[in-house]
């Protein structure tokens, strides 16, 4: 495993190619031009939240009423994630060592392992709903095609049967997965900066254990902890799930131009600004995938551009709202593991 930079168009892509045409339209808008007047405030507020949400912990101390306080710090640990995003996307900072900073920073944050999610988001990225490439097609716990499920074993074959009902309350593992696999990344001798990785993976556990058993009795803390970090689970995975999950999963040989590439695995969910704050922008995620160091806020107007240049291309351009992006996934999910539910799940 290496940690690359989050991917761009390949140097294939020479101008005349249709992104080639679509690029020049983008940069003729001026939508790649940094924010950093947004960004400023953003991290602004979103640090104040963290730090407040902390300290109302300490101030509301032994009372039940602190679970809401978890609740509340779920959804800023979300937000620092998509802070963590930008950053290794270079929407915030156009220098790389600015972005891995920051990016560190904001990963250290919510217990994430920077190095190794930005390897595999950018593996994503390069190769997205693709069965062999993508690595958040891999099947370790559900699977996301017919093909997996017929190959299936172990747990996969077992939860893959009805997985459609049972992806929301997994979600609550989600935050939990982001902890583990981060320190299991930890062993992998190619990855860049895992000593740094590691130092602030564990400095984080240690503060967040300390500081919860500190100010809380022990069944409180543990609550706390189980409410916080399976609602940050169900948030983190909710943000991503709608982006590619039912749409083509492209096999084997299958390449097409990096233009097709990126928007017929890709599905926007429509809405306005308040879901623009709490998608982080992957609500708008055929531009993103095109333009991946694009500031967040300059998503949605970019989305008018590459809309009618699908439009010329004859390129189909999926956009639907939340709860429909949810239903399609789900609806996925189900079929993908139909082979399973004509067979018997091992005894």
């Amino acid at each position: 495993m290496t940690t690359h930079s989050i991917v761009r168009p390949p140097p294939s892509e020479r101008p005349g190619t249709d992104f080639a045409r679509l690029s020049r339209k983008i940069a003729d808008a001026g939508l790649m031009g940094r924010r950093p007047g947004y960004y400023a405030l953003r991290i602004t507020v979103v640090a104040g939240l963290y730090v407040g949400g902390w300290a109302t912990v300490a101030l509301v101390g032994d009372s039940w009423w602190t679970l809401t306080v978890a609740a509340f710090l779920a959804v800023v640990f979300g937000q620092v994630a998509l802070l963590a995003h930008d950053a290794a996307h270079r929407q915030v900072f156009r220098r790389r060592r600015a972005s891995e900073v920051s990016g560190r920073i904001a990963g250290a944050g919510i217990g994430m392992g920077y190095g190794w999610w930005q390897d595999k988001h950018t593996r994503h990225h390069a190769n997205p709903n693709h069965e062999d490439l993508d690595p958040d097609l891999d099947p370790d716990l559900l699977v996301w095609s017919q093909d997996q499920a017929r190959a299936a074993t172990g747990l996969p074959r077992l939860i893959g049967r009805w997985q459609a009902f049972l992806f929301f309350p997994l979600l609550t593992l989600e935050g939990f997965n982001l902890h583990v696999s981060s320190v299991k990344a930890l062993a992998n001798r190619s990855l860049k900066h895992r000593t740094l990785d590691g130092v602030l993976l564990f400095a984080h556990f240690a503060v967040y254990l300390t500081v919860l058993f500190w100010l809380l009795p022990l069944g409180m803390a543990i609550a706390f902890l189980a409410v916080h970090q399976c609602l940050f689970g169900v948030y983190l995975g909710s943000l991503f799930a709608p982006n590619h999950k039912g749409m083509p999963i492209l096999k084997g040989e299958d390449r097409p131009d990096f233009l097709r590439r990126q928007v017929l695995t890709s599905r926007n969910v429509c809405g306005g600004r308040l879901t623009d704050i709490a998608l982080g922008g992957l609500n708008h995620q055929i531009e993103h995938h095109l333009f991946p160091s694009m500031p967040s806020p300059n998503l949605r107007r970019a989305r008018t551009i590459v809309r009618r240049h699908c439009e010329g291309l004859g390129v189909d351009y999926v956009e639907t709202g939340l709860i429909t992006s949810y239903r399609l996934a789900l609806a996925s999910l189900h079929q993908a593991g139909a082979p399973l539910r004509k067979t018997r799940a091992p005894a």
